[in-house]
């Protein structure tokens, strides 16, 4: 059996079903906190995330602190059964810090200073900040480590932003020093900085990317957003550092969320819990077609959860709109239920809200919650989510269960910022995130289970490996891949790979660079095509994947020669019509395609990637067939297997099961041969694991 591994603790091995609480800012109405209780409790609600911008409530001048409030809180939870995660409040800083030490202030790239206000403004390099960070986490930690309510630190709220204050530029310098042994010449030659005559004399010259200064020499671009990554992730480990002065033993995670400044793969590696926040935008699109929406916050579930090979926590996600998104549109019925029980399929061990009490005022108190200011359970979202509390009490057996998967898709965050700073090729858009999903997609539409991984990972458990514009990569992680497919794996790249390797310098011989023995070919030019433009990719007769049709290409298309692999299909038109588009090179014992340009036809990734999982006998969650928008995904524990079939097509579907005995979880009951799924309908369903 399959050992199971709750996200966070025996001491609550049940499915967590909660909120981000903020009891601080009722703190003039007592009753109010008498009332959430009950509430919470006939929600089906066991935790609450406390403390994440409380800093002035807890030290509401220097040095003088207050924690009356938070230990009745805390008290009137554990005498509730009801449990926390006691947040550090580093997120937003008090006034009175920000006008006596302004140091803790940002300076933003145009290299002036803030001022006090909003969330996230303060430096992570700043010493006066980290001292107090600190001594309040530390008194924190002192006072409720033990506390019976208490299962884990919330670690501030969403890690992001940058400074370029004179201490954050004066750690820089001390950063790239040490990642360039101190050696002028090396740096300028990682940089090629002698292209419009950037050459560094002395390291006092470097400063971080400014508007109205340096901003064209890639590779330094690049370098900061690594170092700002770092820095950040630095600060996370200050501040878990000071909660664990104490010993308490306590699991530490920080809420992460769809920011591309922090290398989530790196930040991770310090926590014991990964968590993120998901607010999607359902029935946003005109057709109310929520597949692709659906897709997109999937593939962030399974990469989340890729980080540790282990349940991770939705800690946020909204029980009805938002206050921020283009258009704040209710979710329609059925969709809470569904998009919150789509992160349990995907790994999470707790569905958890912002917020459970509207604001009464400020930029939040449109915000959706559990709570409407009403002020009572007599409301369409409340009872959503107490119908979705309920469904998490009856899947106990389902905590701390696994998700395997046998493929893997690449995506790394150093070649997401390459990207995003190359210049040409398309520069109204090259679309990485967008592409990385066009192949999720398909993965998911077919209910094959898919971990999200790094280029510089082990790949070796992967039967499937795709790597979608994996523009950056160093010879090490290419001479990596390459050993992968010599010792029977597969692997899949596309067109805008292997071109620049760790310092964004172009990979010299020829492109894939370090991929091109892999793939055995050579890519000698790459085109962007403008909106209007349209190729195609024709199947070859006969290929090795029986896969037939023409299928209309746009935007990217790369002119390739042969170097050993075999034409799988070729373009359509323009003057390389003829040539090959998708190829494959066998290689050891394993086998490596290439797709050459951008597939406009969705269902192309859904018959290609349907075959090589067929070739290389890829399990699917379910053996069934899906309709398009509906998925099926599984956890197991060895024992068990447990399918949940989700329905985001728009519309009432039905899936004919394959033949094995399955129980409906929330039924209890035998599940019918024919599911029959209503518009946002899912099932849970339980059947003995193919294993035992």
């Amino acid at each position: 059996m399959t050992k199971k591994v709750p996200a966070v603790s025996s001491k609550i091995p049940v499915m967590l079903h909660g909120a981000d609480y903020n009891p601080e800012q009722w703190l003039k109405y007592p009753e109010v906190l008498r009332e959430d209780i009950r509430m919470m409790k006939l929600a089906g609600c066991n935790v609450m995330s406390v403390g994440i911008f409380s800093w002035v409530s807890l030290e509401p001048e220097e040095g003088v602190f207050t924690f009356d409030w938070l230990d009745h809180v805390l008290d009137s939870f554990a005498e509730n059964g009801i449990y926390a995660f006691l947040a550090t409040p580093s997120g937003a800083r008090p006034a009175w810090m920000s006008a006596k030490y302004p140091e803790v202030l940002r300076v933003e790239r145009n290299r002036v200073r803030n001022l006090h206000g909003v969330r996230h403004n303060h430096c992570y390099t700043s010493p006066v900040y980290r001292e107090k960070t600190a001594l309040l986490n530390g008194k924190l930690a002192e006072r409720y480590a033990h506390h019976p309510a208490v299962i884990g630190w919330h670690i501030s709220n969403e890690f992001g932003g940058e400074c370029h204050c004179g201490l954050c530029q004066d750690k820089f310098r001390e950063w790239v020093k040490a990642k360039y042994n101190n050696n002028l010449d090396e740096l300028n030659h990682a940089w090629w900085a002698t292209f419009w005559s950037h050459t560094y004399t002395s390291w006092e010259q470097i400063e971080s990317p400014a508007p109205h200064g340096e901003n064209q020499v890639h590779g330094l671009n690049l370098d900061w957003r690594r170092f700002v990554s770092e820095r950040t992730i630095d600060f996370c480990q200050h501040e878990i550092n000071s909660v664990r002065s104490y010993n308490s033993g306590l699991p530490v995670t920080t809420n992460m969320h769809m920011i591309d400044g922090v290398d989530y793969r790196e930040l991770a590696k310090i926590l014991d819990v990964v968590s993120w926040d998901a607010y999607p935008d359902w029935g946003y699109t005109e057709d109310d077609d929520d597949s692709r929406l659906a897709a997109w916050t999937a593939m962030h579930h399974d990469m989340y959860r890729s980080f540790k090979h282990k349940p991770f926590l939705l800690m946020e996600s909204t029980p009805s709109l938002t206050n921020w998104q283009s258009v704040s549109k209710l979710k329609r019925p059925g969709m809470h239920k569904l998009s919150s029980l789509q992160a349990v399929a995907h790994g999470s061990d707790s569905v958890q809200y912002f917020q459970w009490r509207k604001s009464r005022g400020s930029s939040e108190k449109f915000h959706g919650a559990v709570i409407d200011h009403s002020g009572h359970a007599e409301t369409r979202v409340f009872k959503d989510v107490a119908e979705v509390g309920a469904t998490l009490a009856k899947l106990k057996e389902v905590v701390g269960t696994s998700t395997p998967a046998e493929t893997a898709i690449l995506f790394d965050w150093d070649n997401r910022w390459a990207i995003k700073d190359a210049q040409g090729i398309r520069n109204s858009g090259l679309k990485y995130e967008e592409t990385v999903l066009q192949h999720y997609r398909a993965f998911w539409e077919l209910g094959i289970p898919v971990d999200i991984m790094g280029s510089g990972d082990d790949l070796s458990a992967y039967k499937l490996v795709i790597a979608p514009m994996l523009y950056l990569i160093s010879e090490e992680n290419g001479k990596r891949i390459e050993r992968y497919v010599e010792q029977g794996g597969t692997f899949l790249a596309t067109y805008w790979s292997g071109v620049v390797g760790e310092t964004d310098l172009c990979h010299l011989g020829g492109f894939p660079g370090p991929l091109r023995r892999t793939l055995g070919i050579w890519a000698e030019e790459t085109e962007g095509l403008h909106s209007r433009d349209l190729n195609g990719l024709v199947m070859k007769t006969g290929n090795a994947l029986k896969l037939t049709g023409d299928y209309d290409a746009h935007e990217i298309a790369e002119v390739i020669h042969l170097e050993g692999a075999e034409a799988l299909g070729h373009y359509r038109n323009d003057f390389y019509a003829g040539q090959p588009a998708l190829t494959v090179n066998k290689l050891g014992a394993g086998k490596a395609y290439h797709l050459a340009t951008r597939v406009k036809d969705a269902a192309f990734y859904v018959e290609l990637y349907a075959a090589i999982a067929d070739k290389e006998r890829i399990s699917r969650s379910l053996n069934a067939e899906l309709p398009a928008g509906v998925t099926a995904q599984k956890r197991t524990d060895g024992e068990h297997d447990y399918v949940f079939v989700q329905n985001f097509s728009g519309s009432e579907q039905s899936v004919t099961l394959d033949g094995q005995e399955y129980t409906d979880i929330e039924s209890g009951a035998a599940a019918p041969a024919e599911l029959k799924l209503p518009v946002n309908g899912l099932a849970i369903l339980k059947r003995k694991s193919a294993t035992v």
